[in-house]
């Protein structure tokens, strides 16, 4: 024990050791060997990349799968299916996954605001991206997963009881009554991790898979397919032309600019463009391009991507 902690502090230190600890180690289990072979069941069937952590690239190496957003930030995500990805080359992004895996229900609503937070950027900035997922295990509440599916991203819930479950069922024990003495926990979960093999991790994820319902697997690799064919029912294109600014300096010379048929000056507009589309499942795109290769851009990217699932459906 730390000298510098009292006994309180103390235990709280070694409960969210224990249960830091046992939430790693599930939530790791659940993203590789769950959500990646699932992922990468859809990429087969619709011949596209299947990036994540556990698969290097010769284009990026090893680490994190980082996406750029409107505003140019790199952002992390844990899957992202890519039409024409390879080893050598960095594809067009047409579905984003997160996942977790959450032992508690505390917070879970923060955890879908935050979580949904980090994907709607990707439909505002790429077209292409037709599918953004969170595939959650453990205690998720129904206000939270509701939050998710009110901001259009798919949710694939997998309840707590199952996870569990997967692991008795090979004699693996992951769960612990709270009101356990600390020490019993961390018993429990040093023992887990001992006994948790690639064999085990195989094993459990297999058993979870047939305690879920190859229907509800099925079902899921269906709603992304729905989302990636969804056909462009009407693609508007959008010219806008922006005078120089009329500088003031003073509220009232701007009022009375403003209250006398203010003529703008055009002698020298800035031209940009707006790319809008409407899409066959009541879904729209819409963002402003800087020139016109990139208006062409956006376009010869859909254009891939409707030529692509024609060709997969």
């Amino acid at each position: 024990m730390d000298p510098n902690l009292d006994g309180n502090e103390a235990n709280e230190n070694a409960r969210a050791s224990a249960g830091h600890k046992l939430g790693q180690l599930v939530g790791d289990w659940f993203e590789q060997f769950f959500v990646v072979p699932l992922a990468e069941r859809i990429a087969r069937e619709l011949a596209l990349f299947a990036d994540h952590r556990f698969v290097k690239r010769a284009v990026r190496g090893a680490g994190k799968v980082l996406w750029t957003d409107i505003e140019g930030n790199q952002v992390d995500y844990d899957v992202v299916l890519e039409l024409g990805g390879t080893q050598r080359e960095v594809g067009t992004p047409v579905a984003f996954l997160e996942c977790f895996w959450r032992r508690g229900a505390r917070h879970s609503k923060d955890k879908a605001r935050d979580d949904t937070g980090k994907l709607l950027p990707m439909r505002d900035f790429y077209p292409t991206a037709r599918f953004l997922g969170l595939v959650a295990a453990g205690e998720f509440t129904g206000p939270s997963r509701e939050l998710v599916r009110s901001r259009n991203v798919d949710l694939f819930y997998v309840p707590k009881q199952k996870v569990v479950e997967a692991f008795m069922q090979h004699k693996l024990v992951m769960d612990y009554d709270d009101k356990s003495p600390e020490s019993t926990k961390n018993v429990l979960v040093d023992e887990f991790e001992r006994r948790l093999t690639t064999a085990a991790k195989k094993r459990a994820a297999s058993t979870l898979t047939q305690l879920i319902g190859d229907n509800a697997v099925a079902s899921y690799v269906l709603r992304v397919k729905a989302a990636l064919s969804a056909s462009p029912e009407e693609i508007r294109l959008i010219a806008v032309h922006s005078s120089e600014p009329i500088v003031f300096r003073s509220l009232q010379d701007a009022a009375d600019f403003l209250d006398h048929s203010p003529q703008f000056p055009m002698c020298s507009p800035v031209e940009s463009f707006v790319y809008e589309i409407t899409y066959s499942d009541g879904s729209e795109f819409s963002r402003s391009c800087g020139s016109l290769a990139e208006l062409r851009q956006l376009h010869s990217q859909m254009v891939m991507l409707a030529e692509h699932m024609r060709k997969m459906l």
